[in-house]
């Protein structure tokens, strides 16, 4: 008989779609003191990589300059029976190139920013670029959970 962690362990294809919904990440790295600096964020994909902008001068990539270690949760479900959850832990490549800055800026505008007018969606991700550096994820562990697939039973 498979494990209850067998039972609720989201496939591939499940991971994916779970991640390209409209969720939030939590962002763990490390602080100059050892201790864990965790931030929730909006993000993105690029070339199908989770990835994120934010302020180069963050504390966040300030540790990813030290250590590029990195581990993320993305999870939803307000009741036991309904939650849901990834975890990827891996390393983060840290980016101030444009050419991937933009494309993680549009990524995320358009995920999270209900822009209705296409063309306005590069002024505004040009904004969001500004003074930001692009953080891609590159899991090397994927940790999932689906309670649904439990059918409402613990």
């Amino acid at each position: 008989m498979p494990s209850r962690r067998d039972l609720v362990r989201m496939t591939d294809e499940e991971v994916d779609a779970f991640l390209h919904e409209r969720q939030t990440m939590n962002i763990a790295t490390f602080g100059p003191d050892g201790n864990i600096h965790l931030v929730a964020m909006w993000y993105g994909f690029i070339d199908g990589k989770p990835a994120f902008e934010t302020f180069t001068k963050s504390q966040k990539i300030k540790n990813l300059r030290r250590d590029n270690r990195i581990t993320v949760l993305v999870e939803d479900g307000d009741e036991y029976e309904h939650l849901r959850g990834v975890e990827l832990v891996g390393t983060a490549e840290v980016t101030e190139d444009p050419d991937v800055v933009m494309p993680v800026a549009r990524s995320v505008v358009d995920r999270y920013f209900g822009v209705e007018n296409p063309d306005d969606l590069d002024a505004v991700a040009a904004g969001l670029a500004h003074k930001r550096s692009a953080v891609v994820i590159t899991a090397e562990k994927v940790v999932s959970w689906d309670h649904n697939k439990l059918g409402g039973t613990y």
